[in-house]
C-alpha cells in the first residue's frame, strides 16, 4: 500500500514537472502567411517572429504558402478544422471569401487603443466589407492608380502630371512625340485602365450595376468610356503589345526598361519591378484624371491593405492579436516597408520609400473606395468577355461602337 501511494506520488509530482515544462514553453500560434519566405516581406515577418517568440515564450508555426497556396488551400483546411489561428491575404479575400471563419475583432482592438497610430480611412475600410465590424488587421496598405517614369515627363516636357482627361491627352502628345510609348499594360491588369474610366463617369455602384444587369447598350457611359480608349489607340498613345502582352511582360519590358511613361497599376509596382529598374528610378504617381460630367474625382480609387485575420475558433487568439500588433506597430512595420517598399501600416512611421513619396499625398486624399478595377469584375460570368474585347479594343482591332455591342450580346 504504501508503494502504490509512493507510485502515486511521483507519478503526480513527474505530472506536475511536465505541466510547469510546458507552461513555460509558452503557447503556440499556427500562422498561415500569403508570402513566400523568399520574399522581402517573409524574410521580415520571419525575423519579427523570431524576435517575438524570445520575447514572449510564445512559439510561431509559420507556414509561408504564398499566394497560390493560401488561396487554394485555406478554406479547405479551415473548412476541416485545421488548426489555423491567423492568416493573411488582400483586404477582400479575407474578409468576404473567408469571412464566416473570422473573429470580431472590436474588444481586443479596443483594449489595446490600437486605433490611435492606425489609418482611420483603412480601418474604415476594414469594417465596411466586413458588415460593420472589424475582423481584420490592416498592413502594407496600396493604392491602384497611374505610376509613371519621371524623367520621361521631363525629357517630354510634361511639366505636371495630367488632373483632368484632356491633360491627359496633352501629356500622351507629348510623350509620343518625344519618342516613347504614353501609356502599357499587360492582360492581368487590362481590364483596369477601361474600368477606372467608366468608374469616374458612373461611379462604382454605377459600373457593378452595368455588369450585373448587362446594361451594355442602355447605359451611355459605356461606350463614351470605350470611346476614350479607341481614341487613345487610334493615336498611337497605347503600347503596340497592349493587347497580346502576357503579365509580366509589358512591366517588366517596356516599363521597367524606359520605354514606356505610365502604367496603371498599384503602389507594390516598384517593389516588382525593383530588379530592373534598380533603387535610382525616379518613380512619380498620380491619380486617375477626372472626366467631365463625372461621379468621382481624385478623391476615389482602389486602395486596400493586406490584412490579418484571427480564426474565430482559434483558442490563442489574444496572443495571435499580439502578434500581430508585434507586425504592424513600430520597428517590424517600419521594417517592412523599407525592406519591400510598402506603405507603413503605423502612423508614427512617417517616413515612406523614397519610390513611394507621391503616393502619399493621394492616399492622404482618399474617401471613396472603388472595388477591383472600378467594379468591371463584379460580375465573373461576362469578365472574360470583357477582357477578350478590351484587348481587341486597345489594339485597334474593333471599335468602341463593337466593343459595346459584343457585350450587349454576351450579357443575353
Amino acid at each position: 500500500m504504501r508503494r502504490s501511494l509512493g507510485f502515486i506520488v511521483a507519478l503526480v509530482l513527474l505530472l506536475s514537472m511536465l505541466m510547469v515544462s510546458v507552461m513555460a514553453e509558452g503557447k503556440t500560434i499556427v500562422y498561415w502567411s500569403m508570402w513566400e519566405s523568399t520574399e522581402p516581406q517573409g524574410k521580415v515577418l520571419q525575423e519579427a517572429i523570431n524576435a517575438y517568440m524570445e520575447k514572449t515564450g510564445n512559439k510561431v508555426d509559420v507556414q509561408f504558402k504564398g499566394r497560390t497556396g493560401i488561396r487554394e488551400g485555406l478554406e479547405p483546411a479551415l473548412e476541416a478544422n485545421t488548426t489555423i489561428d491567423m492568416f493573411d491575404e488582400d483586404i477582400d479575400r479575407v474578409n468576404v471569401t473567408w469571412g464566416r471563419f473570422l473573429l470580431d475583432l472590436e474588444e481586443m482592438a479596443k483594449a489595446s487603443d490600437y486605433e490611435a497610430t492606425a489609418d482611420p480611412v483603412l480601418f474604415a475600410a476594414c469594417r465596411k466589407v466586413a458588415d460593420g465590424t472589424l475582423k481584420s488587421i490592416p498592413y502594407q496598405p496600396n493604392v491602384f492608380n497611374f505610376f509613371y517614369n519621371k524623367e520621361i515627363f521631363d525629357q517630354a516636357g510634361v511639366a505636371a502630371v495630367p488632373a483632368t482627361w484632356q491633360e491627359f491627352l496633352d501629356a500622351c502628345q507629348k510623350i509620343k512625340d518625344a519618342g516613347f510609348i504614353p501609356m502599357t499594360s499587360d492582360d492581368a491588369y487590362i481590364d483596369t485602365p477601361y474600368g477606372y474610366h467608366l468608374a469616374r463617369l458612373l461611379g462604382n455602384e454605377g459600373v457593378s450595376k452595368v455588369v450585373k444587369e448587362g446594361l451594355w447598350a442602355e447605359e451611355p457611359a459605356v461606350l463614351k468610356a470605350a470611346q476614350a480608349y479607341e481614341k487613345l489607340a487610334s493615336k498611337g498613345y497605347l503600347s503596340p503589345t497592349i493587347g497580346s502582352s502576357v503579365w509580366p511582360a509589358n512591366q517588366n519590358g517596356e516599363l521597367a526598361l524606359g520605354d514606356a511613361a505610365m502604367y496603371l497599376n498599384g503602389s507594390w509596382l516598384p517593389n516588382e519591378v525593383r530588379g530592373m529598374t534598380g533603387d535610382d528610378f525616379l518613380w512619380g504617381c498620380f491619380p486617375y484624371p477626372t472626366v467631365e460630367g463625372g461621379a468621382n474625382g481624385h478623391e476615389a480609387a482602389n486602395f486596400g491593405a493586406q490584412v490579418f485575420g484571427i480564426n474565430k475558433n482559434s483558442e490563442v487568439a489574444q496572443e495571435a492579436f499580439e502578434l500581430i500588433e508585434f507586425f504592424t506597430k513600430g520597428e517590424y512595420d517600419l521594417k517592412l516597408s523599407q525592406e519591400s517598399l510598402g506603405i507603413p501600416a503605423d502612423t508614427r512611421n512617417a517616413e515612406w520609400p523614397k519610390q513611394l513619396s507621391e503616393v502619399k499625398p493621394i492616399m492622404a486624399q482618399l474617401t471613396t473606395r472603388w472595388n477591383w478595377a472600378g467594379g468591371i469584375e463584379d460580375n465573373p460570368d461576362i469578365f472574360p468577355v470583357i477582357k477578350e474585347n478590351l484587348q481587341k479594343l486597345y489594339g485597334g482591332s474593333i471599335t468602341a461602337q463593337q466593343f459595346v455591342d459584343t457585350l450587349e450580346a454576351a450579357a443575353k
